[in-house]
C-alpha cells in the first residue's frame, strides 16, 4: 500500500462527515485509530500517518483530534476496544495492521466510516463486497501479504541451500491462522522442504516457541 492512497481514503472518510455530526461537535473531526499491538510498536507508522494527514491539511491537535485504542497484542481485545470508539463516537474509524481490527472494526459498526491497512484478502474475509467496489462503510488497501509467502520460502532455500527443517510462527487468534497456515504448508511442500508450524498467542510465549523450534532442529524460520 502506498501512503498517499491510504491518507487519500482517510481524508475522503473525514471530508464526508456528515454536517449534523460537526454541528454537534466542537468543529473538529475525531479520528479512533484502533491499533492491535503496542503505541510505542507503532510508533513509525503513525509518524507517516500524521504526516500523510498535514499533507492534505489535517494536522492532529489542530483541526482534527486523534483517540488511541491500543490491544497490545491481545486481539481479543480488539472487538471491546472498537466498541469504545464507537460510543466515542468517531468520524472515522481506522483499523491499524491487521486482519482482526478491521474485523472488529466492522463488527462494531454499520455506519461510521472504517479505513483499513491489511495483508489479507479483504474480500475472503468478508470486509469487502469485491475489490473494485468494497460497498458497506468499510473501505481500504490490503498488501495481500500471504501471496508473498512461497516467494519468501524461496528467498530461505537460496540463503540456505542444504536440507534444513524451516520453522513458521503463527497466531492462532488470528483470523487468517487457518488461510496463513495453509499458504506456508503449500509453499513448503512445493519447495520440497518441511515444515515446523509454532502457535503464538502472546509476547510470552515467544521464547517457548524459540526452544521449541530448537528442539526440532528448525534451520530457518
Amino acid at each position: 500500500m502506498r501512503r498517499r492512497e491510504f491518507i487519500s481514503l482517510l481524508g475522503g472518510a473525514l471530508a464526508a462527515w456528515p454536517l449534523a455530526a460537526q454541528a454537534q461537535r466542537a468543529a473538529r473531526p475525531v479520528i479512533g485509530f484502533l491499533g492491535p499491538a503496542s503505541a510505542a510498536g507503532y510508533a513509525p507508522h503513525l509518524k507517516g500517518l500524521r504526516a500523510g494527514l498535514g499533507e492534505v491539511g489535517f494536522v492532529e491537535g489542530d483541526n482534527i483530534e486523534v483517540e488511541y485504542r491500543w490491544a497490545d497484542n491481545q486481539l481479543d481485545r480488539l472487538p471491546a476496544l472498537a466498541e469504545e470508539l464507537v460510543r466515542r463516537p468517531v468520524a472515522v474509524l481506522v483499523a491499524g495492521g491487521a486482519s482482526a481490527a478491521a474485523l472488529a472494526a466492522k463488527g462494531a459498526t454499520v455506519t461510521i466510516p472504517i479505513v483499513f491497512a491489511i495483508g489479507a484478502d479483504p474480500v475472503k474475509l468478508g470486509l469487502a463486497a469485491s475489490m473494485n467496489r468494497p460497498g458497506g462503510n468499510v473501505t481500504g488497501v490490503s498488501f495481500l501479504a500471504n501471496a508473498l509467502v512461497a516467494k519468501e520460502l524461496g528467498l530461505l532455500r537460496e540463503l540456505i541451500p542444504t536440507d534444513t527443517v524451516i520453522g513458521a510462527l503463527i497466531n492462532p487468534n488470528n483470523p487468517v491462522a487457518a488461510s496463513d497456515t495453509s499458504e506456508i504448508e503449500a509453499a513448503a511442500r512445493s519447495l520440497g522442504r518441511q515444515i515446523r508450524i509454532i502457535h503464538v498467542g502472546t509476547e510470552r510465549e515467544f521464547d517457548a516457541a524459540f526452544t521449541a523450534l530448537d528442539a526440532q532442529r528448525v534451520g530457518a524460520c
